[in-house]
């Protein structure tokens, strides 16, 4: 019953926390990341996951470093982002890899559009006051990409074999 939580709870709430991280203060610590690597091995590990599997799921995360690294250093991400989008692919492994660069793409250019939209406006003063909101306002900042990561990866995340393999039996209240 323990597995099954941690495979219905901790994915989820560590991207939850990544997209609030993103959003309020521009940045993802790198303990998300580090939480993410760690309970991707040791669910493995506990759920039975075969060697040759979890070396695929190894192989999509170190790929999706090296490419998502590329993007941090021409600018077009950041680090954090980087390190999440490398996170989700070792949760992922190849099989579910593209839908999740889908889901992030799409809801990326999306957040990129509503942003510049937003930041077209001027804040309102009652607004203006909230560091947070200020940052994301601001025209020359960033994108909190990590927010569509999170998205991405949270609407791919029930396809997964992490989900199938919950037993909802055990999860019903009785």
């Amino acid at each position: 019953m323990i597995l099954d939580l941690a495979r219905l709870l901790l994915f989820p709430a560590l991207m939850a926390f990544a997209a609030a991280s993103d959003l309020l203060t521009m940045t993802i610590s790198n303990r998300v990341s580090l939480a993410l690597v760690a309970g991707f091995f040791i669910l493995a590990l506990a759920g039975g996951m075969a060697p040759y599997e979890m070396l695929t799921h190894v192989g999509a995360g170190a790929l999706m470093l090296v490419v998502a690294f590329a993007c941090f250093a021409m600018g077009w991400i950041g680090g954090g982002d980087a390190k999440v989008a490398a996170s989700v692919a070792l949760w992922f492994g190849f099989t579910h890899l593209m839908n999740f660069l889908l889901y992030a793409s799409l809801f990326g250019g999306a957040l990129t559009l509503l942003l510049l939209q937003f930041r077209q406006w001027p804040l309102p003063y009652g607004l203006a006051g909230h560091a947070w909101l200020a940052r994301l306002h601001a025209k020359e900042g960033a994108i909190p990409y990590g927010i569509a990561l999170a998205i991405g990866a949270l609407m791919v995340y029930p396809e997964t074999e992490w989900v199938k393999a919950i037993d909802l039996a055990h999860l019903a209240l009785r």
